[in-house]
């Protein structure tokens, strides 16, 4: 990120800064990051209890670029805390992002000693072999991966290589699957996607994948229905399962299925962007085979959903 670096009490802290595994340092643009819309997407996801940690620090990040240095502070201290409950002794190599994060942020409010102390807290030096932990490519691979699809091909560098070193690690098979996914690399995608769903065989997110893929690089509907049912099943309040079985369902012209599963949706998240776009999709395909007062009720209702998504 992008940041210009006040005077402070010394060029030690400044060179130490700078060295560091952060946010703040892996030139992320802001031009580039749809703040509101990332911000409520991640918060959604906070509020559900579908996130790791590092879902509160990115949303930090984005308080911070939103002019909200308190909330952003408050995001990163709660993020500590719940990597230590779910990794226990293991989580100072799982901490050294968001000590990088916190430093920084220090930095930036102008509380020098805190800043100072955060980066003494970074100490773990990885092994002679590799550049960074896994836990840091890990950290660095969602970073890429949910800000901004121009850092697509930056995630899927960092999380081959976090699986060079643990390759079992089902965050960063998870994460592999889903960048393979969305730069629509067919082959790999799949067999990454099926890896991915070997560790974690209930991730509807990854169900709802793959039976797209199935489908489309490969025709194998009947396999792609199953994935598709067990999808809904594990990830019912999920609005990303939603979001890609509904797609499945209106590419295999299952238009009313795909906008009744999204209107449900929406009766529990009225905000989500992409769920109302995904209903604008369906309308628009169901208006070009409509005639009349029918075709003219798709096309109010398309307009209308694809307006909300932007707004949103």
């Amino acid at each position: 990120m992008c940041f210009v670096l006040r005077s402070d009490p010394g060029n030690d802290l400044h060179r130490r800064l700078q060295k560091l595994q952060s946010r703040f340092t892996w030139d992320l643009k802001k031009e580039d990051l749809e703040l509101d819309d990332l911000s409520k997407q991640l918060q959604h996801d906070i509020d559900l209890r579908w996130s790791t940690a590092s879902y509160s620090c990115l949303l930090s990040i984005l308080r911070y670029l939103q002019g909200k240095p308190e909330e952003a502070l408050s995001l990163l201290t709660e993020s500590e805390e719940k990597t230590r409950e779910c990794y226990g002794q293991e989580s100072e190599l799982r901490l050294i992002v968001t000590y990088g994060d916190l430093a920084w942020l220090k930095y930036h409010t102008e509380d020098y000693v805190q800043s100072q102390t955060y980066c003494q807290r970074v100490n773990h030096p990885p092994d002679p072999s590799t550049d960074l932990h896994p836990e840091v490519y890990g950290e660095k691979g969602w970073t890429f991966l949910k800000f901004s699809s121009s850092y697509y091909t930056k995630a899927e560098d960092c999380f081959c290589k976090a699986l060079k070193l643990q390759p079992d690690d089902w965050e960063w098979n998870n994460g592999y699957a889903i960048v393979l996914y969305r730069t629509e690399q067919e082959s790999p995608a799949t067999e990454q996607l099926r890896r991915a769903l070997e560790i974690n065989p209930d991730d509807g997110v990854l169900m709802s994948m793959l039976a797209l893929k199935l489908v489309h690089d490969t025709n194998k509907h009947t396999e792609a229905k199953g994935l598709v049912k067990k999808a809904l099943e594990v990830g019912q309040d999920n609005t990303q399962v939603t979001r890609y079985v509904a797609k499945y369902l209106r590419n295999q012209d299952q238009v009313d299925e795909s906008i009744d599963l999204l209107k449900s949706m929406l009766e529990k998240k009225s905000q989500s962007s992409f769920i109302h776009h995904q209903l604008a999709l369906c309308y628009e395909k169901k208006k070009n085979k409509l005639l009349g007062k029918r075709r003219s009720l798709a096309i109010t209702r398309f307009t209308f959903h694809l307006a909300v998504s932007q707004i949103f």
